[in-house]
């Protein structure tokens, strides 16, 4: 759940670097900004942030898992970016294009066809909150690669039902953690986390892991439009 409703005013880009000091690297580069060069600190460190922490992530190394007895239920707070829409699931489609040989046009059911994989990782909330949550779901790699992705793409973007849009590297979005969730401890996953699916991921922070997905677009090049937090100042690479 990647969606939370602090405005501008009330999160500062210093702010938000003291709360995502999970976020390793970027608090060494980040907080070495000011408020009166906060703009301008920030424009000049995110390429560097985004460099440093895409050199330092391991696409595939595991992050560790917790027990079926450390879930908690009731800690992860549903926020919402605008409404929680309304989706029909026997008409919902996952639509996946962009730079790819096989572009796909996905229902639930082909979806849930794909081998199930569960984890129980610790979702980080930007806002300073955190959740051991249980996600089942597809990886995303088993999608992309049904895609067939062409050889020069770097960059996976997220569209969701209600609006909200993200970008991820791609590196990323073939972690073998990154999933397509449609379960939740268990359960069919609720409208209010995101059904019929949603990102679920322990290596980034919550607002990268948006909810309702019905399209991705794989490209080589990053748009001027990062992610709807991301083009308000937060950071792009947001990496746990």
């Amino acid at each position: 759940m990647g969606l939370i409703h602090v405005n501008r005013s009330q999160l500062t880009r210093r702010r938000f670097f003291q709360l995502s000091g999970m976020s390793g690297m970027s608090l060494l580069l980040g907080g070495c900004g000011t408020p009166v060069f906060e703009d301008l600190v920030g424009t000049v460190s995110q390429p560097l942030n985004q460099s440093l922490e895409t050199l330092i992530f391991n696409p595939q190394k595991l992050t560790p898992e917790f027990s079926p007895d450390e879930i908690q239920p009731a800690a992860l707070i549903v926020n919402t970016f605008r409404s929680t829409p309304i989706i029909d699931v026997d008409k919902y489609r996952l639509i996946v294009d962009g730079e790819v040989n096989q572009p796909l046009n996905l229902s639930m059911a082909e979806i849930q066809n794909l081998p199930l994989k569960s984890m129980i990782i610790r979702h980080v909330c930007v806002e300073g909150w955190a959740a051991i949550v249980q996600w089942g779901g597809v990886q995303l790699r088993e999608i992309i690669a049904l895609a067939q992705p062409k050889a020069n793409v770097k960059y996976a973007y997220f569209k969701s039902a209600d609006g909200y849009y993200e970008s991820w590297d791609i590196a990323s979005s073939l972690h073998p953690q990154t999933l397509l969730a449609y379960q939740k401890n268990g359960e069919p996953l609720p409208i209010d986390n995101g059904a019929p699916l949603r990102l679920a991921s322990p290596i980034k922070l919550g607002y990268k892991q948006s909810k309702w997905v019905v399209q991705i677009t794989l490209a080589s090049q990053l748009s001027i439009f990062k992610g709807y937090w991301e083009d308000q100042g937060y950071e792009w690479f947001a990496g746990l």
